[in-house]
């Protein structure tokens, strides 16, 4: 290189600085046991500080974790300044029940709900609509919408619904969503920014106007992440395995090299115009907060200089 090309990257940021109206929001499941319990309070201690614009908590197939997940919202809600938001699916439970569940949330000032369908319960492969539930998620947005004046995200999908017909017919279950009072959507996991910004244009020429926020997995365990992301439908680009490829055993270069991944991906998606972003945390905060760090997302005393 030349004495030239030094002193032109002299000074030269290695990572240029982001938009300041970047937000973030944060996604946790219910614990299963007193330890899980711990770990997950930790990961909202740990995360709070960042002030995300919301943090939602998961609901299991069939809803099989219905009070863990309302108990885990309302402590959130009322012992700690953020905002917490519930996932709510159709499966298992008639209107009335789902109703009901979507009152106490209201009651206990929970007033953001994820509306899903949901995954069919544990051992059953199709999804059947409960016989006097609701049928799909848009029903359930509607229904939502009878009970209170929820903020309602839903779900999209980059890489189209395992289930949909067409990827076609899955924007339009999308756009149903919306239409029946959606106010967002947040996209499932996704490796490879250039498959959120194909959908994106898509959705856009469909007449999707609300924000389609991405969602972004750290990986904290290349394995276990990865069979998390297929069971969503993500594909896994052939060249993550060989970058995490003998790294099981080694947790520390592993986060490296995962931090490093999900710079690179956060960078991209704000050079194409991303300015919200919602972290599949899997109750761990780690690396959630390195990447908020490197966005500019920081406690209050430790902004980056201007």
């Amino acid at each position: 290189m030349s004495d030239a090309s030094i002193s032109q990257n002299q000074g030269s940021p290695l990572i240029e600085r982001l938009p300041a109206d970047i937000q973030v929001s944060f996604e946790f499941f219910p614990p299963k046991t007193d330890k899980m319990q711990t770990k997950l309070w930790t990961a909202i201690e740990r995360l709070a500080p960042l002030k995300p614009r919301f943090v939602s908590v998961t609901y299991g197939a069939g809803g099989s974790t219905r009070e863990r997940t309302h108990d885990t919202v309302v402590r959130i809600q009322k012992e700690t300044d953020l905002v917490a938001a519930a996932h709510l699916t159709c499966v298992g439970a008639s209107r009335g029940e789902v109703d009901d569940v979507a009152r106490r949330y209201w009651d206990a000032g929970v007033h953001h709900i994820v509306a899903l369908r949901g995954d069919p319960p544990g051992g059953e492969e199709t999804y059947m609509p409960h016989p006097y539930g609701y049928d799909f998620a848009c029903d359930l947005v509607a229904g939502l919408k009878n009970v209170a004046d929820f903020e309602i995200s839903v779900a999209a999908y980059p890489e189209t619904h395992m289930e949909a017909a067409s990827a076609e017919s899955d924007l339009d279950n999308l756009k149903r969503k919306i239409d029946a009072g959606a106010t967002r959507a947040i996209s499932q996991v996704f490796f490879d920014p250039d498959v959120y910004f194909r959908f994106l244009d898509r959705a856009t020429a469909a007449g999707i106007t609300v924000p389609i926020v991405p969602g972004l997995m750290p990986i904290a365990h290349f394995k276990q992440n990865t069979n998390f992301a297929k069971r969503s439908g993500a594909s896994i680009p052939q060249w993550m395995y060989g970058l995490f490829e003998g790294l099981d055993g080694d947790p520390g270069t592993r986060e490296l090299v995962s931090a490093s991944l999900a710079v690179e991906q956060v960078k991209r998606l704000v050079a194409g115009g991303v300015s919200e972003f919602h972290f599949y945390t899997l109750n761990r905060a780690d690396l959630s907060y390195a990447i908020c760090h490197v966005l500019g997302i920081r406690p209050e005393g430790d902004q980056p200089a201007e």
